[in-house]
């Protein structure tokens, strides 16, 4: 399932706690594609405390709390990680994350606070969601197969890698365009992970954000970035995001676009991606102007995506324009004429 699809899914999972409807949810997915930041988007637009707890590398008394004499009758301490309403408030998310990669003798405490919501004396608030992730057996990861009693608890979705949602999330995030703008040029990179060959370091939604922070760390260090890169995500693809970075000198001027300015889109594939996810931040970094800059700029802005010389980039660019700037672009006088050249290619 679509990453948008399944942030749709926790936050509803979330919601129904309310109501008595939540039904525990285990996101499976390889390593990289976006399951524990799905769950803390989720939770930050709540404003609810999420507690992730990473099972692998628990120990069974770290769930089951430590026994105690207390007037002569053995009690247990409950963990202080655990989900309490004085100290947590009264609805939030119980993050357990790695299920799969937790040692038997670990997963057999997560089991009970799955199956019962409790753990000994203790209970799960009511209004607190469940949510488990997971490697898949083929992914490579020390993994253990989920019983099927538990199995049968939970909701089950693939997480799939999307590259217009990871796009919509970059651009929400400040991620640099230039990497958006390579992803745009080699979609089948990111996310290319091979089980069989078990790379250290290998092209994935997390890995390509890694990839970002060395730009903003080595940009003024051409050999520090190139071997960066690489680390972040891989020798073949950082070698060739290394090299799309380079060739962005021969880019248009942007300015002189946003402006109105006449400006002759390039003949390069790879530029024509750059730039147009370069014109994408610029209509984001617009959005809140004043005196009416902002639909100034995204009226030239969407009157150069009529310029590129294959029409389906500058569909690609607009597209990408809406879902972060929002329906405000289509009141703009130049969505419409924009729209009348390439009708064909919306209606195709």
């Amino acid at each position: 399932m679509r990453p948008l699809q399944l942030l749709t899914v926790i936050e509803k999972e979330f919601q129904s706690t309310q109501h008595g409807h939540h039904t525990p949810v285990m996101l499976w997915g390889p390593p990289g594609v976006g399951k524990s930041q799905m769950v803390a988007q989720v939770a930050a637009r709540h404003e609810a405390p999420l507690i992730d707890i990473r099972l692998s590398q628990m120990e069974p008394s770290d769930l089951r709390g430590i026994p105690f004499l207390k007037d002569e009758i053995v009690d247990w301490a409950v963990p202080a990680m655990l989900p309490d309403v004085k100290r947590h408030g009264t609805k939030g998310i119980l993050f357990l994350d790695e299920i799969t990669s937790a040692p038997p003798s670990v997963s057999a405490a997560a089991y009970q606070l799955i199956l019962d919501r409790r753990l000994g004396e203790y209970e799960v608030p009511n209004q607190w969601a469940i949510i488990a992730a997971g490697n898949r057996q083929g992914d490579r990861g020390v993994t253990y197969t989920m019983p099927a009693p538990l199995a049968n608890r939970f909701s089950h979705y693939e997480v799939d890698v999307n590259l217009d949602d990871w796009v919509a999330w970059a651009y929400a995030n400040g991620i640099d365009e230039r990497v958006i703008g390579f992803l745009r040029f080699r979609p089948d990179l990111v996310f290319d992970f091979d089980p069989s060959y078990n790379p250290v370091a290998f092209p994935s939604p997390r890995s390509w954000e890694f990839a970002h922070r060395a730009l903003q760390k080595f940009d003024d260090n051409p050999d520090l970035l190139v071997n960066s890169l690489q680390a972040c995500v891989g020798k073949a693809a950082g070698v060739e995001l290394n090299a799309f970075v380079e060739s962005l000198h021969q880019m248009p001027d942007l300015d002189a676009i946003v402006s109105g300015e006449d400006v002759p889109a390039p003949a390069e594939l790879d530029l024509q991606y750059a730039v147009a996810s370069a014109l994408v931040a610029r209509a984001i970094r617009a959005k809140d102007s004043a005196n009416g800059e902002a639909v100034k700029i995204h009226g030239n802005i969407l009157g150069y995506a009529s310029k590129f010389p294959q029409r389906d980039m500058g569909v690609m660019m607009v597209s990408d324009m809406h879902r972060a700037v929002g329906e405000d672009i289509f009141a703009v006088p130049e969505f419409a004429d924009w729209a009348d050249k390439i009708a064909d290619v919306m209606l195709s």
